[in-house]
């Protein structure tokens, strides 16, 4: 019998949005996987969150309520300092043995992958998911095609073989969905509802930390 893969999706989610819940359903589905949504403490790439994180951890629980292939993981924000990638799978792996895990990025973020910490040890913890958009082209860096030339596989099914390693791209639903600029329609005072989990707004206060 194989073993379900666990894939991590990780994202600062200020808010989370229903472009990250979109291609994160669909990577669960694609993968048969179980999904961690796990908000990052402190990104090394961007701004710091505008929410905190019990803030952020309050959003998610909402926004995932009723069902179950999506789920929270919050032990990034009870460590301190940057949330390094790496850190998070070295210690994922610890705890699931040889299950495949699956790490879920979107191609930009891929393309940066050079810039991460340790980026190469990636492999050696996860697979890699590639949420790719249809008719979309990415450019890689050279270091970063050569890292992938001989990881490259096209049927999910290759990736419950082996606990980590390999790279599969996953066509997602694009949806053009921007953080910031539900941010400053909350801080305008405008509802951007059908950007957001319904969820989002049973609790006035969820949404409280961008009407300040």
């Amino acid at each position: 019998m194989t073993t379900r893969p666990l894939a991590i999706f990780g994202g600062t989610f200020d808010p989370i949005h229903i472009g990250h819940l979109t291609v994160a359903w669909e990577a669960a589905e694609l993968l048969d996987a179980e999904v961690r949504l796990m908000p990052a403490n402190v990104p090394p790439h961007r701004p710091a969150p505008l929410a905190s994180p019990a803030e952020r951890v309050a959003m998610l629980c909402a926004a995932l309520a009723g069902q179950s292939r999506l789920v929270l993981d919050a032990r990034e924000l009870e460590r301190d300092g940057p949330s390094y990638t790496i850190d998070t799978l070295r210690e994922l792996r610890a705890e699931q043995g040889e299950r495949p895990l699956v790490l879920l990025l979107g191609a930009d973020a891929f393309a940066g992958l050079p810039t991460w910490n340790r980026w190469r040890e990636l492999f050696d913890f996860a697979h890699i998911g590639v949420l790719s958009r249809p008719g979309v082209e990415v450019t890689l860096p050279d270091s970063l095609v050569a890292e992938i030339a001989a990881r490259r596989v096209d049927d999910v099914a290759a990736l419950r073989a082996a606990p980590c390693g390999r790279l599969v791209e996953l066509a997602v639903t694009p949806l053009e969905i921007s953080a910031t600029r539900i941010r400053e329609l909350l801080a305008a005072g405008r509802d951007p509802r059908y950007l957001l989990p319904a969820g989002l707004f049973d609790d006035p206060v969820l949404l409280a930390p961008y009407r300040r």
